[in-house]
């Protein structure tokens, strides 16, 4: 038997931000590309940032009953203590991203891109990723309700101490994804998870599940 390739973590770009000019709502606002500021303490009730590009910024405590960022599009940026109930982001692209901390409630992502993104110590309701692409892409203490993959693709992806109250990866392609820091409390589409690497107690956990889907009965 060959020996078995570890898996590969995910390789996550270090997020350096130079010289930022101080902003305000104003500048999320005007519909315009946002470049090289920090905007801090924003609440808003709606904020329409679709097709937007975000760049070499960072964003803190930023608040809004909902936020438009369909094909938006947010590079090199931080995003720190959110507070958000719904999030429409379809189609959009995030490349070397952290989003840290605070609440984000339902969250359209699917048909997404991600690549070189961090989410740590997050609150997440319904993570809507389905067709997405996520590539490099790193959960860090999050707590999740539920995270739909159905139909996405994930290339070095990771989990650590984060919870997952349910996993939809139906018709999900997966390569070096690591389950093994998640505590995950259901699954559907177990039959999609070649490609990841889950541990011992995990495996006991999901044995009824994989019975069911060959279609073992046991007695």
């Amino acid at each position: 038997m060959p020996p078995k390739r570890p898996v590969v973590a995910p390789h996550l770009s270090p997020l350096t931000l130079g010289h930022l000019e101080p902003g305000s709502a104003a500048d999320l606002q005007t519909g315009d590309d946002v470049e090289a500021l920090e905007i801090e303490g924003v609440a808003v009730e709606r904020l329409d940032l679709t097709g937007v590009t975000i760049r070499e910024s960072r964003l803190v405590a930023l608040a809004a009953g909902e936020a438009e960022l369909r094909s938006a599009r947010l590079l090199e940026t931080r995003i720190e203590r959110p507070n958000i109930p719904v999030l429409r982001g379809a189609r959009g692209s995030w490349y070397d991203v952290v989003l840290e901390g605070g609440r984000i409630g339902a969250s359209e992502l699917y048909d997404s891109s991600w690549r070189s993104v961090h989410v740590v110590g997050c609150k997440l309701g319904y993570v809507n990723l389905r067709g997405a692409h996520l590539r490099d892409v790193m959960f860090t203490d999050c707590t999740i309700d539920e995270l739909d993959l159905v139909q996405a693709k994930l290339d070095r992806v990771a989990f650590a101490d984060t919870t997952v109250g349910r996993l939809d990866v139906r018709e999900a392609r997966l390569t070096d994804v690591d389950l093994r820091g998640a505590e995950l409390d259901g699954i559907d589409g177990v039959a999609s998870l070649r490609g990841a690497t889950i541990d011992g107690h995990q495996l006991v956990r999901l044995a009824p599940l994989l019975a069911r889907e060959v279609g073992l009965r046991v007695e």
